[in-house]
């Protein structure tokens, strides 16, 4: 059995979807962080199943926090740098109210971040730069 040959114009269109799916493919953006340090805590038990700023029902035990000005459900990496443990949580309330005071936690993230003993520590805060921030350095 022979072998014929295809001819360009069965071979090109096969080549352009190629070339389509190799360059027109969504390419990985490198999200600019921004990077707070400054004191955690962690909320009372009386505060269980109260309503957060943003409506949730508050539980101690999901990975959440409250910052005075980020938006809800930005997710935010906090860094305790003196034994290297961090934790993601989503923003979902507002506050510390105290004075130096930069994030609350809950106390399933103070827990990963080895805190409930010292119930305040210092943090770093980690967080995708919000576009207002992009827009007004451009």
């Amino acid at each position: 059995m022979k072998l014929s040959k295809l001819p360009f114009c069965s071979v090109f269109p096969i080549f352009t979807i190629f070339l389509c799916f190799v360059y027109c493919s969504p390419k990985e953006e490198e999200i600019e962080m921004e990077e707070i340090e400054g004191k955690a805590s962690y909320y009372a038990r009386r505060f269980e199943g109260k309503k957060t700023a943003s409506g949730e029902i508050f539980e101690n035990q999901e990975l959440t926090a409250a910052h005075r000005s980020l938006p809800f459900d930005t997710e935010v990496e906090v860094v305790n740098p003196e034994n290297g443990k961090s934790v993601i949580v989503r923003i979902n309330d507002r506050g510390p109210y105290r004075r130096g005071r930069i994030i609350d936690l809950t106390r399933a993230a103070a827990r990963e971040l080895g805190m409930l003993d010292s119930g305040i520590i210092d943090v770093i805060i980690r967080y995708p730069k919000l576009a207002e921030d992009i827009e007004k350095k451009q």
